[in-house]
């Protein structure tokens, strides 16, 4: 095999091809361990109709209001009210939400005076519009998502008849260019991630965009006094806190899905990513060591694959590595994909795969030496 090298670098070359099956079986085991919950997952259905209260918090968003607010408005659902904070906003947001006021009996707007001094974020907002909501079953989703279907409530809301926390998907809008298939990539990572947890009773987050839980609840925990000092963490910090065994479910049938608009430059994403970032650390220990399995394992293996190749070695040990690797990822990306709704993405998954990887590891160097803690919508 390696006849032109001398024994110490067989011996070492030996090791690496073995640490690069080690790596591999790493990323086998977690695949089948916590990805293939979702795959053989089953929505529960159920004819129960709870009184809902949609929540929304906006900031200077009056065109995204202005198209989406209407598609939750207009919900197949008898029992819901919506309710907009309209958190300091100075464009042209108030004026638009009294227009909505006028034809949606349902619609309640909260205004948060400009003299209002508050924590940065959108913790205060979603406070005040929890504190107004009529019904004690919560639906949160934020300005920029709008829903395909007139059956999102009913899709997400039947689960409260056995959970006090439901967590949904929070798609982005299919469109042309590079950056949008690498945002849509990155948000089914991290859903098959936080879904496929729950699913393994180690809850740890839920996206703000489509989000549900119990007004008892948030109060009970006294709201987000914990971390009311960090901008981001009212989905995953908060739901960290409050989630057990017996008290979450997940839907995930397409009509349970939102929809978002990705954002338009790699500048805005890596920023909206850098701040996601911030409540990572807070992350119980053991959450955090698991969630860096698998990228760890993945950049290992990479780095063995590299020196194995660098090193001249036969392509037939490194090759059948890679080989095992790529029919990995399409049998388990496959049925994954198709629920998620981004089956555009399957041929190439091995690219955004790499990229995902390089990605993230520039934005957690970033990420040690900055902080950011605005609200950016």
């Amino acid at each position: 095999m390696f006849s032109h090298l001398n024994l110490n670098l067989d011996n070492t070359l030996l090791l690496v091809f073995c640490f690069a099956c080690f790596f591999l079986l790493i990323q086998i085991v977690y695949n089948l361990y916590f990805f293939r919950k979702i795959i053989v997952f089953k929505n529960k259905k159920s004819d129960y109709k709870p009184n809902i209260s949609v929540i929304i918090c906006a900031k200077n968003e009056f065109y995204n209001l202005k198209n989406n607010l209407p598609s939750f408005l207009t919900q197949n659902y008898i029992n819901y009210e919506i309710v907009v904070v309209n958190d300091q906003s100075n464009d042209r947001t108030s004026e638009l939400l009294n227009e909505f006021k006028k034809t949606y009996s349902r619609l309640t707007v909260v205004e948060i005076n400009e003299n209002v001094n508050h924590v940065v974020g959108k913790k205060f907002a979603l406070t005040l519009g929890i504190k107004t909501a009529k019904y004690d079953n919560l639906l949160l989703t934020d300005a920029d998502c709008y829903v395909t279907t007139n059956n999102w409530i009913s899709s997400m809301a039947h689960n409260f008849i056995h959970s006090d926390i439901i967590l949904g998907y929070g798609s982005y809008k299919k469109e042309k260019g590079l950056l949008n298939k690498l945002i849509r990539f990155d948000t089914y990572n991290v859903a098959i991630q936080y879904i496929s947890y729950a699913l393994n009773n180690l809850t740890y987050m839920g996206v703000g965009r489509n989000l549900s839980y119990r007004k008892s609840l948030f109060f009970k925990n006294k709201g987000f006094a914990n971390h009311l000092h960090i901008a981001s963490g009212d989905d995953d910090l908060f739901i960290r806190e409050v989630a057990e065994n017996n008290n979450v479910s997940i839907e995930l049938s397409s009509d349970s899905h939102t929809v978002s608009f990705a954002k338009k430059t790699w500048k805005e994403w890596f920023h909206q990513k850098n701040r996601h970032l911030t409540t990572s650390p807070m992350y119980d220990r053991k959450i955090q060591y698991l969630l860096s399995l698998l990228p760890f394992s993945q950049v290992l293996f990479i780095a063995s694959l590299v020196f194995l190749i660098y090193c001249e070695v036969s392509y037939v040990y490194w090759g059948s590595l890679i080989v095992i690797k790529l029919f990995l990822g399409y049998l388990i990306n496959y049925p994954l994909m198709k629920r998620f709704n981004v089956n555009d993405l399957y041929l190439l998954q091995p690219f955004y795969e790499l990229f995902h990887l390089f990605f993230y590891g520039i934005l957690f160097l970033f990420s040690i030496n900055t902080s950011n803690n605005k609200w950016r919508s």
